[in-house]
């Protein structure tokens, strides 16, 4: 495994903070004190791409064989600093197709050479410089795939809430955590739900463990003005990004085009 350490919290993520005190793991780009050997998890002057990596054994309910059968249930990431999306959506078939030709997230800093703060980007199925085939080929083969096993698919948001970036907060891994739980066990379907206005799929109303208001973006910003505007712009790059796909696309993929 190759995480991520830069804020790495012992209360939020354990397992991956306990690894960077075992014998095997290499740590990459951070901070240390010379004489105790003690990390420094926040000091990024080196760069924010800090690193560790350790065996897959180190993690306890890791697979030995890292292989399963096929999926019950899609999870498609995405971090938007835009802070308008909720923390979960069910997304239709037809859905799934779509945000998949559209993948949607925020460059992060430390992830690429310049980037500083969050960069909102489309890339073509959530990696368009490894897809050397036409994008509706890998989103049909997408639609079979969960036709045949009847996957559920959902869209998890790891980015803003309260607000965009720089005055909003990041959304807390510990409801995200909560909320994949809800999705993986099935317990999630059988919440009540509510469609967004906005980007027209369907987001839970309330979940265990999870501040509802969360779950509904508008109410977590001061500003709901602020928050209309912004999911405009939004809502308007999803449908400028979507235009190149309209003539090789299903119509019920164009009937839930976003705008």
């Amino acid at each position: 495994c190759y995480a991520k350490t830069i804020g790495l919290d012992p209360e939020a993520e354990p397992e991956i903070y306990a690894t960077t005190s075992k014998f095997g793991t290499v740590i990459e780009n951070m901070v240390f004190d010379p004489e105790t050997k003690e990390l420094d998890f926040d000091d990024d002057s080196l760069t924010p791409n800090m690193r560790c990596a350790y065996p897959l054994e180190y993690i306890s309910n890791a697979s030995e064989t890292a292989l399963g059968g096929h999926p019950k249930n899609i999870i498609m990431l995405t971090c938007d600093a835009f802070g308008v999306l909720p923390p979960i959506s069910r997304l239709t078939p037809a859905q799934a197709m779509y945000h998949f030709l559209s993948g949607f997230t925020s460059k992060m800093a430390g992830t690429e050479r310049g980037v500083t703060e969050p960069q909102p980007v489309f890339s073509t199925c959530f990696g368009a410089p490894f897809m050397p085939r036409r994008p509706e080929e890998y989103g049909q083969l997408l639609r079979d795939k969960i036709a045949k096993h009847g996957a559920s698919c959902w869209l998890v948001n790891t980015g803003w809430t309260g607000g965009a970036f720089g005055t909003g907060s990041r959304m807390p891994i510990k409801a995200t955590r909560a909320l994949l739980t809800a999705a993986l066990d099935g317990s999630l379907n059988d919440a009540t739900f509510r469609k967004d206005p906005n980007f027209g799929f369907e987001v839970p109303v309330t979940v265990n463990d999870v501040d509802s208001k969360l779950l509904d973006p508008r109410s977590t910003w001061a500003n709901k003005a602020a928050y209309d505007a912004q999911a405009a712009k939004l809502v308007e790059m999803f449908a400028e990004n979507f235009e190149q796909y309209l003539a090789y696309i299903d119509e019920d993929v164009k009937a839930v085009a976003i705008g």
